[in-house]
């Protein structure tokens, strides 16, 4: 824009006759051309206005992608696509406006931003897998190279089988082909992802009333006839093999499950002791927990999109279990340990996953003859069997069996020898789910590999090793296991239910009864988890490691223990629960990484920011500012940017219009600043190239100038040798900031005004201002925009200056964002009087926040100079009698 008003106004002062009201020619222009030419303007200043307004939501978008390329908050395709979706509109109808100000002039710009727009699409639209292909294979038939058809889970169970002749259950699987099948046939994924679309908010609300439709949405739609008797077909194959009535365990097996470092654990579900001819039921309601709430927030918090989460489903023949548990072949808390972990419980492996009861523990030594090296015996309370026809009922248990050891030295011997066997075959640590049956044999039902932790001083077996109470501190509970190793601090947040689930605040430490699954969403908001029952098998427990955050399971009596909202220190690792913030010398796998890089869904923002962010038309004289030279989105911006100023200014060189004119304002300030009079911003028509304030009825730019003149600024603050270096990189770094290349707002700004509108767009060395304002006696359509944003420090100095301006103006309501070193801030809706002195506080703020970024790293000079600016705030106000609350 800059360059762009430095060109119009050079053709303004060699065109006399252009619209400065210097006009030679002595013929009158017709009252009816007259009006013409006027509506030609407002029309004019109407598109202009608007291709503004564009500019602004273009730019505060990339700055927001800009900001989630630092990896280091979740998001997932929903924003990718949104973004891109909202980009492409703002652009497009910027070159509309741009169009409609100069016809046809650069029309180029359409098929470049078509062009653009092609080269996105692949990186938003979703590449699914086809349904062609087998809809259902035997499980004799899968092994580990049948992945991408089955899913890993009934990969690797195949494979065991197949390769080691490790016990499984028979089935067969629902392949990813057959799912989309469904799909298809119910155009459901269009629907889905438009209701996803829709709904972007990551608010656990939202997430839950989307979910809830969703999984409705499929668990309702029927399952297409030829995928029917497909699954039909192989239930009767394994009826006349097996024989008798069959009953299944109906589990999910998607492309994304039990990858190193991506279980999923416990986030879709599984329907176990499914009667035959209620398999395609149990099969919809497996495909539709892909879209329940935590397996939506697990894969948002790995950038996962939604395709790359295919879904497979294993119908597995089931296992009647007499003791089940989950195994460990190295320990979860540190892998270096030469030990296995077993969690055991009587029935089902369920209550051991979903952390319900306090399972058997047995550390177990890897070398034989696998001596046990701890043990620990559960109050084993409940326990899930199968029902004789079909479901899963939950049984108490009392007396001598709830305190019974599940399994013999001897049992324990046997599983660990056979899962060394599989750990062996993967060439890596596994997390194996069995069961024992009723005729004393041991059967693999998952195993899938884990990622435990590394501690690089010493060994840290499941029950822990003392380092002592730090001195002075009260310790409000100890005991129970380790099921995420760490420590952290937060206030106490105890839920009970899903509803006490949807205000969990960032930073509080999650109090449970029990560790279940469910509560997964809250992890990445969580700095440690408590739960009063589980174990560290449990899917839970799985995803806290995941996310490295803290976690102790097992503490009886702990809600009631524990007063909401109460600062607590947790110390997972010795089993302790402090009293207040208490700084312990550990390791911290808590401290999170940029956790969204290198995933499918930053890959796909990175893709689009390619074609969106970089800017490459600088240099607005080059003979390559030109439509045919814009790659991205921004290009298209900036020359829509430049090119609709200098057509606004073209309009006065290419018509006889005395009566609007561009002043130049004269005033005792040593910068120029040019005033356009977009309507009725003056008192009257004024001759000559000059305007002065008296001359100027613009409510809104009179309150800005009285603000901007009120106090004189004294001139930059000192420097520290570091902040000079700073400024000093910077400036050689950044081309945008090479004083060589000529630019007019070094020393010319500029208002365009009405009565009650004003535009200032204003640069102070390297500093870039924007205020656009609406004020009059209607509250209700008032409003100020402002943009902040430059500076010649470093980024981080950037970035702390416009953080100190955006804090300023939240003391006098406005509300503000900070994206990277650029301050937004908005008010609405107030009365002239509030309007007009939030203004004079914004004049103020451009003219003494100049350079202000050089002390930033200064927590002093920081202090000094806001304490200072608050009481010359004052001073602007009071000097106009209008200090308004």
């Amino acid at each position: 824009m800059a360059s762009a008003l430095k060109r119009g106004l050079e053709k303004w002062a060699k065109n006399v006759s252009g619209w400065l009201g210097l006009s030679l020619s002595k013929e009158p222009v017709p009252e009816e051309s007259l009006e013409d030419l006027r509506l030609a303007f407002q029309n004019r200043y109407h598109h202009f206005k608007l291709l503004l307004n564009a500019n602004n939501r273009a730019l505060e978008i990339m700055t927001e992608m800009e900001e989630m390329l630092q990896g280091t908050r979740p998001f997932g395709m929903s924003f990718v696509r949104s973004r891109c979706t909202q980009v492409s509109t703002s652009v497009f109808q910027i070159i509309q406006h741009l169009d409609a100000l100069a016809p046809g002039k650069y029309a180029d710009l359409y098929e470049r931003f078509r062009s653009i727009q092609r080269e996105i699409n692949p990186f938003i639209h979703a590449v699914r897998t086809s349904s062609s292909g087998p809809l259902v294979v035997p499980m004799d038939q899968v092994d580990k190279e049948s992945g991408d058809l089955v899913g890993s889970k009934m990969a690797n169970l195949g494979e065991v089988k197949r390769r080691l002749g490790v016990p499984t259950p028979e089935g067969f699987a629902v392949t990813v082909h057959g799912a989309n099948r469904f799909f298809e046939e119910n155009a459901l994924q269009e629907e889905i992802d438009r209701r996803v679309q829709a709904v972007p908010s990551d608010r656990l609300d939202d997430l839950f009333a989307l979910s809830a439709q969703i999984q409705q949405l499929v668990i309702n739609a029927p399952v297409p006839q030829d995928l029917r008797e497909a699954v039909e077909a192989h239930v009767r194959a394994l009826k006349d093999r097996i024989g008798g009535r069959l009953r299944f365990a109906v589990r999910s097996s998607s492309l994304a499950e039990d990858l190193p470092g991506m279980s999923f654990a416990g986030q879709f579900r599984s329907e176990l002791n499914v009667g035959e001819e209620n398999i395609l039921q149990a099969f919809k309601e497996v495909v539709a927990s892909k879209y329940g709430v935590t397996a939506m927030t697990y894969r948002l918090r790995h950038g996962l999109r939604d395709e790359d989460v295919a879904m497979g489903v294993g119908c597995l023949v089931m296992v009647d279990a007499v003791a089940s548990g989950v195994l460990y072949t190295r320990n979860p808390l540190n892998i270096r340990d030469d030990v296995l972990v077993i969690n055991a419980v009587w029935g089902l492996p369920k209550s051991v996953v979903d952390g319900s009861v306090s399972p058997d523990v047995w550390v177990v030594s890897r070398r034989e003859p696998h001596a046990v090296l701890e043990r620990r015996i559960g109050e084993k309370s409940v326990k899930y069997v199968c029902y004789p026809d079909e479901g899963v009922c939950r049984l108490e248990t009392a007396g001598e069996e709830s305190r019974r050891a599940c399994l013999t030295d001897a049992q324990v011997a046997e599983l660990v020898r056979l899962a060394l066997r599989i750990e062996a075959h993967y060439g890596g640590a596994q997390d194996i789910e069995w069961a024992l049956d009723g005729s004393g044999r041991f059967v693999i039902l998952q195993t899938r590999p884990f990622e435990g932790r590394v501690s690089a001083d010493r060994p840290v077996h499941v029950l822990g090793e003392d380092r002592g109470i730090p001195k002075g501190v009260q310790v409000l509970a100890e005991g129970g296991v380790t099921a995420s190793s760490g420590a952290a601090s937060g206030p106490a947040y105890v839920v009970r239910r899903d509803a006490d689930a949807l205000p969990f605040p960032e930073g509080a430490v999650l109090v449970v009864a029990q560790a279940l699954p469910r509560w997964a969403p809250l992890l990445g908001r969580a700095a440690a988890v408590v739960s009063e029952q589980g174990s560290v098998a449990g899917h839970l427990a799985n995803v806290a490691r995941e996310f490295r955050v803290p976690a102790l399971f097992g503490i009886s009596g702990i809600l009631e223990r524990l007063e909401p909202g109460h600062m607590i220190t947790v110390d997972a690792d010795q089993g302790r629960i402090y009293d207040g913030l208490v700084p312990l010398h550990v390791e911290r796998p808590h401290a999170r990484p940029a956790l969204m890089k290198g995933t499918p869904v930053y890959e796909a923002l990175e893709g689009v920011s390619r074609l969106i962010l970089p800017l490459h038309l600088l240099d607005p004289e080059s003979p390559d500012f030109s439509p045919k030279k814009c790659r991205t989105f921004h290009d298209i911006t900036r020359f829509c940017h430049e090119k609709a100023v200098d057509e606004m200014f073209r309009f006065g060189s290419e018509h006889r219009f005395p009566q609007k004119s561009a002043k130049q304002l004269k005033c005792r300030v040593p910068m120029q600043f040019w005033i356009i009079n977009l309507d009725d911003g003056f008192v009257d028509d004024i001759d000559g190239p000059y305007v002065t304030l008296d001359q100027i009825v613009s409510v809104p730019m009179l309150a800005l100038w009285q603000g901007m003149t009120a106090i004189p600024w004294e001139g930059p603050p000192p420097i520290d040798s570091k902040g000079f270096m700073s400024i000093l990189m910077e400036a050689t770094s950044n081309p945008g900031l090479d004083p060589s290349v000529a630019s007019p707002y070094a020393i010319r700004n500029y208002f365009m005004i009405s009565k009650n509108f004003c535009s200032l767009q204003s640069r102070f060395g390297f500093h870039f201002s924007t205020v656009e304002t609406l004020v009059d006696e209607r509250t209700s359509q008032n409003y100020t925009s402002f943009q902040f944003k430059g500076g010649a420090a470093d980024r981080t100095r950037r970035i702390l200056r416009a953080r100190f301006v955006a804090d300023l103006l939240e003391s006098f309501d406005f509300r503000c964002e900070v994206r990277e070193d650029a301050a937004f801030a908005r008010l609405e809706g107030r009365p002239q009087d509030i309007m007009v002195d939030r203004l004079r506080i914004l004049g103020y703020l451009i003219i003494h926040t100049r350079q202000l970024d050089m002390v930033m790293s200064n927590a002093g000079s920081v202090h000094r100079y806001r304490t200072k600016m608050l009481q010359e705030i004052e001073t602007v106000r009071r000097a106009e009698g209008l200090v308004c609350s």
